[in-house]
């Protein structure tokens, strides 16, 4: 593994370490998700956007530009969030480092992808409850875009 391999592998880490909700509802889901289609909009991104809490998808947007093939990959990055209790980035990046594909986990590509841009809703004391997901951009773009979504709802 290179060095900048496990640098972002610490980073990917780091971030899932500190992006923890307290709490999490449709409420908290309508926002985020408003925050995310605001961001998206301003920058005037071709992409779509997901929020699940459990199996229920609460937020979805699909933004000019983006198509029903991102919502595919919404589903495929959701379900690796939900197997793995983390982002698909970090997921992604860890196998690639290793050489690794999803197949050594027993799992079909058609219905699992690990690129970015999906990442796990977590609640202190309770766990992985639910996944915000981004696609129709590179994926490190899907998955930043996810991450500075998060941050700036949680900060406020």
């Amino acid at each position: 593994m290179s060095d900048d391999d496990a640098e972002l592998l610490r980073r990917l880490r780091e971030q899932e370490e500190r992006l923890i909700f307290t709490r999490f509802d449709h409420t908290d889901a309508w926002r985020l998700g408003c925050r995310l289609v605001d961001l998206a909009t301003q920058r005037r991104l071709p992409v779509a956007v997901d929020i699940r809490h459990g199996t229920q998808q609460v937020f979805h947007a699909a933004l000019p530009g983006s198509s029903a093939d991102n919502d595919a990959w919404i589903a495929r990055k959701s379900r690796v969030v939900f197997r793995f209790g983390e982002s698909s980035y970090l997921v992604g990046r860890r196998l690639a480092a290793k050489g690794a594909t999803l197949a050594a986990y027993g799992v079909d590509p058609a219905q699992f992808a690990a690129h970015g841009g999906a990442f796990p809703v977590r609640v202190r004391d309770v766990g992985v409850v639910g996944v915000v997901t981004a696609s129709g951009l590179p994926q490190a773009d899907d998955h930043a875009l996810v991450v500075e979504a998060i941050e700036a709802h949680l900060a406020s």
